[in-house]
């Protein structure tokens, strides 16, 4: 096996990489919440750590990776009060929740797919794990470190703080969260300002309860981790990964639970990906600088200037460590489009060069260096300038400028396959890309002849290409903003 160092969360450190039970490394992956279209934070998380599951599984290691669906238990205030984010969108779409789930992590496989992103090992639900997580909240009771109020049960965290670290994974201390933590509803079933609900009572009107020791209800969002990643990775496994924002509060909870029930922290490494911003501001709905992967790939959005192959997103996510901040502006990805480009056309060069009998690169060292790139915490952007080296050497040999052996283009071959499409997950999409582009340009051009009519009172005209492009499934929908369209 290789070297391998990670950043580990919960030591700040970069660390050698020591599997408990090596070849076998057991990954677990914090999902979505299947209630809306999945968003691009989400998208470059799960991007992140396929690409890490890929290099894993390169190097000789039999990786189980889990990523959970969370398809019930998250509140809208992402603690114990609020309503079940599932269950509102339920209401408000007059459909069952299930209808809600199931659409919602259709969509989600769907755009992990374009984005090249490979099927975990086991995509457990929160909704099929109910009895495993009654259970380790009775075992936590038994160990004194939980307590039920009023058919709630809720974690006791000063007491379980009394002998164990509860803020290990972000160092802070527990006097300073008290004092931030503000008065809830329901605080006066608690003990504790910091205890969070591991079963939370239904009320009445709760679409999605179950039956359990402490009466009809459903379980806290974070204990849903325990439980799966403790039946498919065992009580301790070998890394735990989530975007940062899930630092705090989830995982910190779910280090809690995990001691707390059966003497053991589940991780060894910790990994966390950054955050996306767009323009240099956070990404969010209510700045109007979000947007959804199908709005990137169609350019329909006010801040693009055109739409961008998953290829090209995927490759310009690579471009930036999946621990420090990546923005997304029209110039980055312009920039990435045409670097995905000159990549994909080297590999194609690369496929017809003529080798000599002697050589005048040093391919062993460029191998070397892409290894020694991933190895350091999975760097792809020195991967990619190392990759750049190999464009370079491709290019030159190309117009004579420089020489390769037939065993030298060979294992050029070798570095293409294995570092830009099994590792980094890319694909060679020129073609669908370029369709895309002309798919985009054609709508626009429909869309102002439509509005053309509509301006002239043709309605006829205007309703006959609405209803012509439905027959082809591509919907049209009039807004404040314009016409949007979509397949």
């Amino acid at each position: 096996m290789e070297k391998l160092y990670i950043y580990n969360t919960l030591t700040r450190t970069k660390q050698e990489f020591k599997a408990i039970n090596a070849p076998f490394v057991g990954l677990y992956v914090c999902g979505p919440t299947v209630y809306s279209d999945v968003h691009l934070g989400n998208c470059r998380t799960f991007m992140s750590f396929d690409m890490i599951y890929r290099y894993l599984t390169h190097i000789g290691y039999k990786v189980r990776y889990v990523r959970n669906v969370t398809d019930a238990g998250h509140l809208e205030s992402d603690a114990d009060v609020g309503e079940d984010k599932i269950s509102k969108k339920a209401k408000l779409s007059q459909l069952e929740p299930m209808e809600i789930v199931q659409k919602y992590t259709v969509g989600f496989r769907d755009v992990m797919s374009l984005f090249n992103a490979l099927p975990p090992s086991i995509e457990p639900t929160a909704t099929g794990h109910i009895i495993e997580q009654q259970e380790i909240a009775k075992q936590i009771i038994k160990n004194g470190l939980a307590y039920e109020s009023n058919g709630t049960v809720y974690f006791d965290v000063e007491k379980f703080a009394k002998d164990n670290n509860y803020t290990v994974l972000t160092n802070r201390k527990l006097e300073e969260l008290l004092e931030n933590t503000r008065e809830l509803d329901g605080q006066d079933d608690k003990r504790g300002r910091l205890d969070f609900a591991l079963w939370i009572k239904a009320k009445p009107e709760h679409l999605m309860k179950w039956p359990s020791p402490w009466g009809v209800g459903f379980p806290g969002w974070h204990i849903e981790c325990s439980a799966m990643s403790t039946k498919y990775l065992g009580e301790q496994f070998d890394i735990h990964g989530g975007g940062m924002d899930l630092q705090a509060t989830h995982h910190t909870n779910e280090i809690a639970q995990n001691i707390a029930y059966c003497g053991k922290s589940p991780a060894n490494y910790w990994m966390h990906t950054n955050m996306l911003t767009v323009n240099g501001q956070k990404m969010s709905k209510s700045l109007g600088n979000s947007f959804l992967p199908m709005e990137l790939f169609t350019g329909q959005h006010p801040l693009l200037e055109k739409g961008y192959s998953p290829m090209a997103v995927r490759f310009f996510m690579m471009q930036t460590h999946y621990r420090s901040t990546l923005d997304f502006s029209n110039d980055a990805l312009n920039a990435a489009e045409k670097a995905y480009t000159r990549l994909m056309e080297s590999y194609k060069t690369l496929q017809n060069l003529k080798p000599s009998n002697t050589s005048s690169e040093n391919i062993n060292e460029l191998e070397k260096k892409c290894y020694e790139a991933m190895n350091d915490d999975f760097n792809t952007p020195v991967l990619i300038a190392h990759l750049f080296d190999a464009i370079r050497i491709v290019n030159s040999t190309n117009d004579k400028k420089a020489t390769l052996t037939q065993t030298d283009i060979d294992q050029l071959k070798n570095i293409y396959q294995h570092f830009v499409f099994d590792v980094m997950g890319l694909r060679k999409e020129e073609e669908t890309g370029k369709a895309n582009q002309a798919l985009a340009g054609v709508m626009e051009l429909v869309i102002e002849l439509r509005n053309k009519a509509k301006t002239n009172k043709d309605y006829v005209t205007s309703d006959a290409i609405r209803d012509k492009l439905t027959e082809v499934n591509i919907q049209i929908k009039d807004t404040k903003e314009g016409t949007n369209w979509s397949i």
